[in-house]
């Protein structure tokens, strides 16, 4: 992606259902589960690059002994320094103690870490500051073993400071307005009502304080708690919770926006953001991982069994479909062939572009991401290509000898790596024009392979601000003097903030709203931005849940094409000779190429919870009135 919107955050939660004398047996170390969490999370480092935090519970500790490890990072390679403290840690004790090298129980009573479950995210900070204060997971602590609470997750709720009220009123003192410490305090104060109403009925039943902690834990419900928790949360999430007796669980969002993945059999029971992240760390089969689905819960409990529970009523589902085109790692068997199928559904507008002519036109990709759909795109190009051949076949008829056959086949499609992605020079000079000359130099260009008469395509997966396309890439592109420069969006206009994981917060921000908002000026249509103002103002204080999308009426008057031509003059200036040319992918491909995540607000505006209509006016104010805080 030329212009990166950031990853999102990613989850891993690894139950072991052995003793760890089993997985020392087995697998030569009593370190197993440790081992796949470091795995684990370093296949979803895609996903977050700010920080990192690993948690592990030992079960069944004597009073005493330490049964809860954490550890955070936000240094430049945060899971490798997490995994080295770690593992200094523990190489420390084992050094002190070489005799105990093969005693598991000894082992799980001195060394750190070495825990039957086990938590692993990475982040990207959506909001708030990037300190170790605000990496995940979350620890809420208690002296009774049950009402410890950890939490972790892939989300964002955009109704923050309701949920924020609510638990004031609850008579709570929230130390954040954060909504990670606001969604743990609101699992945290149900959990210390469930506790303490099982310990009241316990009592009633004859059972001690001391007798009646293991009960607690065999009885608990967590899918009541995270029912009555989660009953006012609006966004996308997947949320991980470990409680300090050992029971674990994953709450996906009525919607499904945020993904989750699971895996089980006699020895672990496994969560991650993504499907391939487990089926490499556990060398399982694509169908032997499912899909959790919206609304529900997995909840492992302390005796190992799993189980699904419906916890909300489940919404039309709007899984992200961003995910597909750019988050999710393409090793992914579904979303391999989905990247493809969205380069060569562009394929028929491309043609319209080059006037079918294949023989020169080069084709390439903006490195990394674009590229499984830039494979998508040639594939296209060469079906194409291959028409070409026939029909030029047929027509010669007799007139053929095998030099002219050999010559009409002969003839390839072109294809180079004409983008290079140079080094990260963005954040070296703040001063303005520096920075400018800098980004500018973001990607380089293979010299000697374009000529003259060439049309260059370059397929890109997205294109948000325009930033870089503008200041670097289509300039060095029109440094090799093609006759045309076509760019090629894999995904849709993305014409509206995201409010539920990932950070596309103001809406100026993006190229197709500054180009509909110059065609609505230069159209005798300004007056339409206003009576959008005014319909969003409105709205600021409705509570119930008829709020609309008025943000959709600034596109309205204009063509998506229409739209793609005015983002092609804002994208260029004097000093391109060439002429330039957008091609975005249209919703309706979108969903044929991507059937099963049919998240499109960032490109339709229709979110998929009444927060995200709130939000997505909210930003239109903000922009109106030169606001630059977030719309969430």
């Amino acid at each position: 992606m030329s212009d990166a919107i950031k990853h999102e955050c990613g989850i891993a939660l690894i139950r072991l259902k052995k003793p760890l004398s089993f997985y020392k047996e087995k697998y030569g170390t009593a370190f197993y589960g440790v081992n796949k969490m470091y795995l684990m999370m370093e296949k979803q480092h895609n996903r977050g690059q700010d920080g990192a935090g690993f948690a592990s519970i030992k079960l069944d500790m004597a009073p005493g002994e330490r049964y809860i490890s954490r550890q955070r990072s936000t240094e430049q390679q945060p899971i490798q320094d997490i995994f080295a403290q770690i593992n200094g840690r523990i190489n420390e004790v084992m050094t002190e103690n070489p005799d105990r090298k093969d005693d598991v129980d000894w082992q799980k009573s001195n060394v750190p870490y070495l825990g039957e479950v086990l938590l692993g995210h990475v982040r990207y900070g959506t909001f708030g500051k990037n300190s170790v204060e605000s990496v995940h997971p979350f620890l809420r602590q208690n002296n009774w073993m049950h009402r410890n609470l950890i939490v972790a997750g892939n989300f964002n709720m955009t109704n923050v400071s309701t949920l924020f009220d609510k638990l004031v009123s609850l008579g709570q003192h929230p130390k954040e307005h954060a909504d990670t410490i606001t969604v743990m305090e609101k699992i945290g104060h149900f959990l210390d009502d469930e506790v303490a109403k099982l310990y009241k009925k316990l009592k009633k039943e004859g059972y001690n304080k001391q007798q009646a902690s293991p009960q607690i834990a065999e009885r608990l419900k967590v899918e009541k708690i995270l029912k009555r928790a989660s009953k006012d949360w609006d966004g996308g999430y997947a949320m991980v919770g470990l409680l300090g007796h050992g029971d674990a669980f994953v709450l996906r969002d009525p919607a499904g926006i945020r993904p989750a993945y699971y895996y089980e059999d006699d020895e672990v029971a496994v969560v991650a953001s993504e499907r391939p992240v487990i089926q490499t760390a556990f060398n399982v089969d694509f169908e032997d991982v499912k899909e959790l689905d919206p609304g529900s819960a997995l909840i492992v409990k302390k005796n190992g069994q799993l189980k699904i529970k419906k916890v909300l009523e489940p919404l039309t589902r709007k899984a992200c479909s961003f995910e597909r085109i750019y988050f999710s790692r393409g090793s992914d068997a579904e979303i391999y062939k989905e990247r493809k199928l969205l380069g060569r559904l562009l394929m028929p507008e491309v043609l319209k572009s080059i006037n079918h002519d294949t023989k020169n036109a080069v084709f390439s990709f903006i490195p990394n991401t674009a590229e499984t759909s830039f494979y998508g795109l040639v594939e296209a190009a060469q079906d194409e290509l291959n028409r070409q051949k026939g029909e030029e076949i047929l027509a010669a008829k007799e007139n053929l000898d095998k030099e002219a056959i050999e010559r009409i086949l002969s003839r390839k499609l072109r294809t180079e790596k004409i983008a290079i992605k140079d080094a990260k020079l963005r954040t070296f000079i703040t001063e303005d024009s520096s920075r400018d000359d800098l980004v500018a130099h973001v990607y380089d260009v293979t010299y000697g392979v374009i000529e003259p008469e060439d049309k260059l395509v370059i397929i890109d997966d997205s294109i948000v601000r325009g930033t870089t396309l503008k200041k670097s890439i289509i300039k060095m592109m029109a440094r090799l003097n093609p006759e045309k420069i076509i760019v090629v969006s894999s995904a849709p206009q993305i014409r509206y903030p995201d409010c539920y994981g990932i950070d596309m917060a103001k809406l100026e921000d993006f190229i197709a709203f500054r180009a509909a908002i110059a065609l609505l000026k230069e159209n005798g249509k300004s007056a339409i931005i206003t009576q959008v103002y005014e319909k969003c103002k409105s709205q600021v204080d409705f509570k119930d849940k008829n709020v609309q999308n008025f943000v959709k009426e600034i596109y309205a008057p204009f063509t998506d094409k229409e739209i793609s031509a005015k983002i092609s003059e804002l994208l260029i200036d004097e000093t391109v000779q060439p002429e330039v040319e957008i091609i975005y992918q249209t919703v309706e491909n979108l969903h044929k190429a991507c059937p099963k995540n049919l998240g499109d607000w960032y490109f339709t505006g229709d979110y998929p919870t009444n927060g995200g209509n709130r939000v997505v006016n909210r930003a239109f104010i903000n922009y109106m009135e030169g606001n630059s805080a977030r719309a969430y």
